[in-house]
């Protein structure tokens, strides 16, 4: 069922040789371990060696850290593995997906507003670099989910939008530009496809609703386009398919509709047989309850393999994972046919990719060459561009009030509205560059338009006050919740033009219901506002009443300081083309 002459392993007879001999002269633990990636929580070299040597790991991966300390981690993986270790890393949005000191590009939301495919192939291309100058070899990405659902916040930001054509093409695009950089696999990610159910399969069900025929014309065609152009690797998603699932089985119970990555009518029957795919699939996280929750663990595991699966993505303890896949193979609940097979694809792509024929010196790269990568200033340069190219001015009911001008509304108050607190948002805020002593957008924003002659503040909301009073040890006043209600002339006197900020990572925003108050904007038709996403694109679902609406799709300083130029320009600024529907698939959104 494999042929390695054939994409995406175009080998030669001596590569397949190897590949061959190899897999024969395996013990059944070398085996067992191949089939296992694992998430390196340490990048010590003692302990590294020990996960290398006692598990015989197939693949890795890490958690975010400087380049050079990637690469030496790597340096340490490749030189206690006998077989060549996979090494991945999640380049989403860019280089930074390597390491946080390489190049950021853009999510795929933002690339996707551009429409531009140099952009998407730039994506791949400056994330690839960063890949092998650290010694990886892998790209989790690109994600080529299809964001039909507005609410499904695993898609929203990090898929290229709602239109399966251009999910492919700049999907496509993407794996093309990594491709570019030799010695780097392409796994495109969630198969048979996220986007339609609000639910995230890191806690709950996840469910794809399309039946054969749409899902071929959808999805399908997603991933045949990556597939044609020589896709190396595929994750599968814990997605439950339960129309396709009822077409082969009229009679399917609930319970037993299993989610992809443990269904063969799915991995195998649907991307094998009728897509044709040749490469390797890798589970997505065995952690996430989307698959957890269809079985005991000991039956999920071999279950995955023999879903058609070829790799596991993560221990969850590693002796007892180890066990059970190796008490699998070993009574021949995995077969020793779908080992092999397995075994084919994993070495197959170790052997595409060359890593058979290569010192730990050569897998791994130099320090100076990491060096230039990272500091490669036109790496950094495509951030800039694709932010001005993004930015969308997705409503303008108010015409007149762009562009922006000191003499017409010089005073600007700014309405920070954030998203309610919790450990998810301060790991999304840090994700996008917020912590630490980094200026707020708010802030930022305060400072850029200062700097064009506008005399901008920051609002402080009731809530803010009695925190502040909190802070200085006085008793709080709840009167400053509660009443928060004045003369609308009052309220418009203090200012010429309101900017409503919305800055949320997840969930909905959190206004703190004041009454009154100017953290809701209510004042629409009181005083030119304009509504200003910095993050989650769907922020006219819980602000309809905004009739300038605007999605930069996150806060990175080049894209603020392209904003504020935008707003002083007009509206022929704005280049972007929503790419999901931001107006949330609501009526009064439009009003």
């Amino acid at each position: 069922m494999v042929d390695l002459r054939e994409k995406p392993y175009n080998l030669s007879d001596a590569d397949i040789a190897w590949v061959e001999s190899t897999i024969a002269s395996m013990t059944d633990e070398e085996k067992v371990g191949q089939l296992f990636w694992q998430l390196c929580l340490s990048d010590d070299e003692r302990y590294l060696g020990h996960l290398l040597g006692t598990y015989h790991l197939g693949g890795c991966r890490y958690n975010g850290m400087p380049g050079q300390k990637v690469l030496n981690q790597n340096r340490a993986i490749q030189k206690h593995s006998k077989i060549p270790a996979l090494i991945a890393c999640n380049p989403e949005q860019g280089a930074d997906g390597v390491c946080p000191d390489a190049a950021h590009v853009g999510a795929g939301v933002k690339v996707g507003a551009t429409r531009n495919m140099d952009y998407a192939r730039a994506m791949g291309r400056v994330s690839g670099a960063a890949i092998a100058a650290t010694g990886c070899n892998m790209a989790f990405a690109p994600v080529v989910d299809i964001t039909y659902n507005w609410e499904c916040e695993e898609t929203l930001a990090r898929a290229f939008g709602n239109d399966g054509e251009l999910v492919a093409s700049m999907g496509k695009a993407y794996m093309d530009g990594l491709h570019e950089n030799e010695g780097v696999c392409c796994c495109a990610k969630h198969f048979p496809g996220n986007g339609q159910d609000y639910r995230d399969a890191h806690l709950s069900n996840n469910v794809n609703h399309f039946g054969y025929e749409k899902w071929m014309q959808t999805y399908g065609h997603v991933y045949k386009t990556l597939i044609d152009g020589g896709l190396d690797a595929i994750m599968g998603g814990h997605i439950l398919m339960p129309e396709y699932m009822r077409e082969i089985d009229p009679d399917i119970t609930p319970d037993t509709i299993m989610p992809a990555t443990l269904c063969p009518e799915i991995m195998t029957g649907l991307l094998r047989e009728k897509l044709g795919f040749n490469g390797m699939v890798v589970t997505d996280a065995s952690h996430m309850v989307g698959m957890t929750n269809r079985m005991k663990r000991k039956d999920m595991l071999p279950a995955a393999i023999n879903a058609g699966c070829d790799m596991f993505l993560f221990f969850n303890d590693p002796d007892e994972d180890f066990a059970t896949m190796l008490d699998a193979y070993k009574t021949g609940i995995i077969s020793e046919a779908r080992m092999v097979e397995a075994l084919t694809r994993i070495l197959g792509l170790k052997a595409a990719k060359g890593l058979h024929k290569k010192s730990v010196d050569e897998l791994c790269g130099t320090d100076e060459a990491l060096a230039e990568v990272l500091a490669d200033p036109e790496h950094r340069a495509w951030s800039g561009r694709i932010s001005k190219d993004a930015l969308t001015l997705v409503k303008y009911k108010d015409e007149g009030v762009l562009p922006l001008n000191p003499e017409k509304t010089k005073r600007i108050m700014i309405v920070n509205i954030k998203g309610a607190d919790g450990p998810m948002a301060a790991l999304a805020a840090m994700a996008m560059g917020q912590g630490g002593s980094r200026k707020t957008p708010a802030e930022k924003l305060v400072e850029l338009l200062e700097a064009k002659g506008f005399e901008a503040f920051v609002y402080e909301s009731p809530l803010d006050k009695i925190k502040a009073q909190i802070a200085r040890g006085e008793k709080p006043s709840l009167n400053l919740y509660f009443a928060g209600k004045n003369a609308i002339a009052d309220f418009t006197a203090g200012q010429d033009l309101v900017i409503s900020l919305f800055n949320v990572a997840n969930g909905h925003p959190a206004f703190g219901l004041s009454k009154g108050g100017g953290e809701i904007p209510w004042y629409v038709h009181e005083l030119p506002v304009i509504g200003i996403s910095v993050n989650k694109p769907t922020m006219l679902a819980d602000a309809p009443m905004l009739r300038t609406y605007i999605n930069t799709y996150d806060s990175h300083d080049d894209t603020l300081e392209a904003l504020v130029e935008a707003l002083v320009t007009g509206p022929e600024a704005f280049k972007g083309q929503d790419p999901i529907d931001s107006y949330c698939g609501m009526w009064d959104t439009h009003m």
